[in-house]
């Protein structure tokens, strides 16, 4: 199934700030996620295999490489073998690279925000307002969304990140 997310990525310089606020306004706490993904060599757009202890699906997903927020049109599959599934697919196409992450996921209606600590590479804010609950929203609506909460946790410019985590750590390989 197709979904649409207008997306951000920030360093996160005051995770625990940003959590008080999203608890503060009710937002519903799923749990900490230990994340595994892993992205697999395609010729278009990104291929990862999600493996957690919350959240286990093979997502395929187009995205420009731009700062600010961002339209993410996506498709997934939810996965219940993982390790067969990533065995699988490492022999067909290849892994291009594994990012592994601590993420703790909120919701607010049909906004997903990620507190995510990545070794490596520090602490992001991610913020997902989408369509998948209520699929008349807009994307000007989705757009709205993701502005009101990078104001609300005090996101800079300069904090957005343009790249997929896969992506920074593959630059980080390639000094």
């Amino acid at each position: 199934m197709n979904h649409i997310n207008i997306e951000i990525k920030a360093k996160c310089f005051h995770p625990e700030k940003v959590e008080a606020f999203l608890l503060s306004n009710n937002a519903r706490f799923i749990g900490l996620d230990h994340q595994k993904d892993t992205y697999f060599t395609v010729p278009a757009g990104r291929l990862k295999l999600r493996q957690g202890n919350i959240e286990n699906s093979l997502i395929f997903y187009n995205r420009p490489d731009q700062e600010g927020p961002k339209q993410s049109d996506f498709s997934l599959s939810k996965v219940t073998d993982g390790a067969a599934t990533e065995q699988l697919l490492e022999k067909a196409l290849g892994i291009k690279v594994v990012v592994e992450k601590n993420r703790k996921i909120f919701f607010i209606d049909n906004v997903k925000f990620h507190l995510d600590e990545v070794p490596g590479l520090g602490s992001f804010v991610e913020i997902e307002a989408g369509n998948l609950s209520d699929p008349s929203k807009t994307i000007d609506d989705l757009k709205t969304q993701c502005d009101f909460y990078m104001q609300a946790f005090e996101v800079a410019d300069a904090d957005l990140i343009h790249h997929s985590y896969s992506d920074m750590l593959l630059m980080l390989t390639k000094k």
